[in-house]
């Protein structure tokens, strides 16, 4: 017998495994920035500190207050017609209501893989994207289920959240290329005096933080698919509905063609990784599909 599982249990532990997941991030930025302070003065740290943050919130705000117009253009999405996309659009319009968020632009992009997204800064500025192949594939109720999905993402204020851990891995992955440049400036004398156990330290660092601020990120894309997916059960009341779309995702074949559709930049926004990876690992964005019809069952 299936030990049955409370979507709101479901959303709120991977709601706090996010935030821990989150919390594991920053504490790599503190201690790579604690290890440079230990190697150089203070003050070239704040150099560094300084450097680090206006680049990475620069880079990151622009993507953030264009994150919806950006994945539209990459994907050559169109508005959905009021004629053709009528189905979809009341599937919208009946999640907006159930989940107590205003109505997102909805849209429509080419493809015969069955997929969709959902961008925005906010509830008030956001998106929400099916392929044709979704359109057509997909029968009311799992429709519904994957709208659901999406619109969590939006209830949830995903693209906020990975906005925050993109700024902190920015600010990582900066600050790490920087203090390595400088050791190749940094003259002989001032070489000497620091420690070497240290020094070494502080490379290895450098060099691993990044890599390792990464994996914890892609660990928290795959939580909160996990959340979109409660989230969605919730707003629906029926996660089989979810369940049997995943199961016709999972079962698609695709031509390579069609795997390879869509820009890689955006594959983390859609509900499953649109290159079609067989396996499931610590470099995934989305996690493993059975995974997650087997929480969406016991619900």
């Amino acid at each position: 017998m299936v030990e049955r599982v409370s979507f709101h249990d479901e959303i709120r532990r991977n709601k706090i495994k996010s935030f821990f997941l989150a919390i594991i991030i920053v504490v790599i930025f503190a201690v790579i920035g604690y290890v440079i302070s230990q190697i150089y003065a203070p003050e070239s740290l704040f150099f560094f500190l300084i450097l680090a943050i206006i680049a990475s919130i620069l880079y990151t705000l622009i993507s953030y207050y264009n994150a919806d117009k950006i994945a539209l253009a990459s994907v050559k999405a169109v508005l959905a017609s009021p004629v053709h996309h009528r189905q979809l659009i009341n599937s919208v319009e009946n999640m907006a209501l159930a989940s107590g968020l205003p109505i997102p632009k909805i849209c429509v992009m080419k493809g015969s893989q069955i997929n969709a997204f959902a961008s925005g800064r906010s509830p008030k500025h956001s998106v929400i994207c099916f392929t044709e192949g979704a359109l057509e594939k997909l029968n009311k109720q799992e429709l519904e289920g994957v709208v659901a999905h999406e619109m969590s993402h939006i209830a949830n204020y995903d693209i906020r959240f990975m906005t925050f851990t993109a700024v902190v891995i920015g600010m990582i992955s900066i600050i790490s290329e920087l203090f390595l440049r400088s050791l190749w400036f940094s003259n002989s004398d001032s070489r000497d005096k620091k420690n070497g156990v240290l020094l070494i330290v502080g490379i290895v660092l450098a060099i691993l933080a990044p890599f390792l601020a990464n994996l914890v990120s892609l660990a928290i894309s795959r939580k909160r698919e996990f959340t979109a997916d409660a989230t969605g059960a919730k707003f629906t009341r029926y996660p089989k509905g979810l369940a049997d779309a995943l199961k016709k995702i999972k079962s698609e074949n695709l031509s390579p063609s069609d795997n390879h559709r869509f820009p890689k930049a955006v594959a983390p926004l859609f509900i499953s990784d649109p290159f079609k990876k067989k396996f499931t690992s610590l470099f995934s964005t989305h996690p493993s599909i059975d995974d997650r019809i087997a929480k969406l069952n016991a619900m």
